[in-house]
């Protein structure tokens, strides 16, 4: 019986394979392809997460409505990690062994990257444009990772130099999130200043997910800095501010990307004016940009900002990759096809090699200015 049954599934697979088809990747089917987003969808991270999940959606719509990728409709499956590490394995193992998505795609974060990174190097299966700037993404290059974003390298460097180059500040303070991320843009922000002559004047930590951070405003309030690069998310910022302004400090805050620049100005409000943020992303105001102008389009009745328009840019770039990776797509194919593209979205260009999987190093820099991200030019 067994051995009839063995000869009888070897009979289809070869009749399958003789009629030139393929057997469908898992989260492929005839008129479906499925992906996977592990992120924050509650939790004082939860901006982040639905704002990338809805720049995402926004493009997977559009491209369905025309007809999808090669007669497929994408569809994206999404898991509520709070941005806690634990649950971020837990859930990405679970989306994997059920074989029920084709690429994972729109993580939020250093620690959960981290975390998700031995299921998905073991199964083999794409990881893409996480929302993170660490360098354990980027060096060495990972087959199966992706990057769109700039690293934090490349933001601190940027706001190191328009701290001390164009304001002349000099006595600068680190108030960072306990973990990877905060060790990843600590060691960028270290390094930018070492090769200006300086170095970090004190440093005070928070636990990640708390809003606890009054004894690591009163550390930092000894020193009197005139700046405070802060690593850490939108309601962290908004409560360190808030302590600041308590304590009578003075200091300048300046943060990357990752804070939530649309989410902060929402919980900061007016203590939100004049921080400093910098941008991976053109503005989702410039609707010189065609890009922009696409996005806007695509994204009408729902809010706008930031982090939604870096989910709409990385779903743009999936769904070319996945047009040239041919009507029967293998994640081998995508890798493939990702390593050699070279797309300009309408205004911000994309660009992959077979040995750098870093797809953009722009960076912008804006301030808050009455409720607005402004841009700031970077150089002096």
């Amino acid at each position: 019986m067994m051995l009839r049954r063995l000869m009888a599934w070897l009979a289809i697979c070869s009749a399958l394979l003789g009629n030139g088809q393929v057997l469908a990747e898992p989260g492929v089917d005839a008129g479906e392809l499925r992906l996977g987003m592990v992120n924050a969808q509650s939790g004082p991270a939860a901006g982040l997460g639905q704002g990338v999940r809805d720049g995402v959606q926004a493009y997977l719509i559009r491209t369905n409505a025309a007809g999808g990728v090669h007669g497929r409709r994408l569809s994206l499956l999404v898991r509520d990690d709070g941005y806690e590490p634990r649950r971020t394995a837990d859930l990405t193992r679970e989306l994997i062994g059920s074989g029920s998505v084709f690429a994972l795609l729109g993580y939020v974060g250093t620690p959960t990257s981290r975390a998700a990174m031995p299921a998905v190097l073991e199964a083999g299966v794409p990881y893409l444009f996480p929302f993170t700037g660490a360098e354990v993404l980027r060096h060495p290059v990972h087959p199966w990772v992706f990057n769109v974003r700039a690293s934090y390298f490349a933001e601190t460097e940027v706001l190191a130099n328009y701290m001390t180059e164009v304001l002349g500040l000099r006595r600068i303070a680190l108030l960072m999130q306990d973990d990877s991320f905060g060790e990843t843009a600590k060691s960028g922000l270290a390094g930018a200043l070492h090769l200006r002559g300086l170095k970090l004047e004190a440093e005070a930590r928070f636990l990640r997910n708390s809003l606890e951070i009054g004894d690591a405003m009163e550390h930092l309030r000894g020193v009197q800095p005139q700046a405070i690069f802060f690593v850490g998310t939108y309601k962290q910022l908004a409560a360190a501010i808030r302590e600041a302004r308590a304590r009578n400090m003075a200091a300048r805050f300046f943060t990357v990307s990752f804070v939530g620049t649309d989410n902060l100005i929402a919980e900061a409000g007016p203590l939100a004016e004049d921080v400093l943020i910098s941008q991976v992303v053109p503005s989702p105001e410039d609707v010189s940009l065609p890009l922009v102008r696409d996005y806007r389009a695509a994204m009408a009745g729902s809010p706008m900002g930031y982090t939604s328009l870096e989910g709409y840019i990385n779903a743009a770039v999936l769904v070319e990759a996945l047009r040239r990776a041919g009507p029967q797509p293998t994640r081998a194919r995508l890798v493939k096809e990702l390593s050699t593209l070279d797309i300009d979205l309408g205004g911000f260009r994309v660009t992959f090699g077979p040995n750098d999987h870093q797809g953009s190093d722009a960076v912008f820099l804006t301030r808050i200015e009455q409720g607005k991200a402004v841009p700031v030019r970077i150089r002096p």
